[in-house]
This record gives structure tokens, C-alpha cells and sequence, in this order.
């Protein structure tokens, strides 16, 4: 009982502060960061970071457990303000890098929060990725 109280008093103070923080963040983002550089890291991620090590990662999410995936998503989905998505540039690198996340390794619990959060960011579904596993490197 404390902690629900103690949670739901720290919970305003929270969203507020994030808001802030991030809000700041994303106008830093949109007013420094040239679409040339930006482009060009997004360009690199899709082009030269090896499949081997995006696997790597994926497999690293789904050691998780997955109420740490589920309460990830949850804070994505409640505490990332609007501000952020309505940024061109930085929803556009989170729609690039979140991409590569599968749904397998999202937890059923989450389901509703994850298609929140791919809306929110315009994030993509990629096709699987398990076809090309079998597939020779080139």
C-alpha cells in the first residue's frame, strides 16, 4: 500500500521532469544537429553496422526479463512527451533504430504500449530478420 502511494506521488514529479529534460533535448537536436550528419549516421547504421552484431543486441533484449521489456516500453510510451515525436529529426533516428526490434521479443503484457510507441515514432516493421540467418554472409 505505502509503495502505491509513494509511486503515485513520485509519478507527476516524474513525468514532469522527463518532459522537461527530453523537451529540451529534442530542441537541441532539431537546432544543432545538420540533416547532413544526421543522415549520414542513420545511413551507416543501415549500411555498414554488420547483421551479426544487430543479432547480438536482439539477443541481448530477449535475455531481458520481461517485466523489465514491458516496464521499458511502458516508460517509453507514458513519459516520452509528444514533443519528441512531433520532431522530425529525432523520431526519425528512433524509428531507425527501433526498426530492428522484433515483436517476438516483446512481452504479450506490452502489446498494447508497443503499438503506442510505433505509432507515436512512425516506427517501420521490419521483415523478419530470421530468413537471412541461414543465408551466407556476403
Amino acid at each position: 500500500m505505502l509503495l502505491k502511494r509513494t509511486k503515485a506521488a513520485l509519478e507527476p514529479p516524474a513525468k514532469f521532469i522527463s518532459g522537461k529534460v527530453i523537451s529540451f533535448e529534442v530542441k537541441a537536436v532539431e537546432r544543432f544537429v545538420p540533416d547532413r550528419l544526421l543522415l549520414f549516421y542513420l545511413n551507416t547504421l543501415d549500411k555498414h553496422v554488420p547483421p551479426k552484431a544487430i543479432d547480438g543486441i536482439i539477443d541481448g533484449l530477449d535475455k531481458l526479463p520481461p517485466k523489465v521489456r514491458s516496464s521499458l516500453i511502458t516508460a517509453a510510451d507514458e513519459y516520452i512527451p509528444d514533443t519528441v515525436a512531433s520532431s522530425r529529426k529525432v523520431s526519425a533516428v528512433i524509428s531507425a533504430v527501433y526498426k530492428y526490434v522484433p515483436d517476438r521479443i516483446i512481452p504479450p503484457e506490452s502489446a498494447e504500449e508497443w503499438s503506442n510507441v510505433k505509432t507515436k515514432f512512425h516506427i517501420p516493421t521490419l521483415l523478419s530478420r530470421e530468413e537471412k540467418r541461414g543465408a551466407p554472409d556476403r
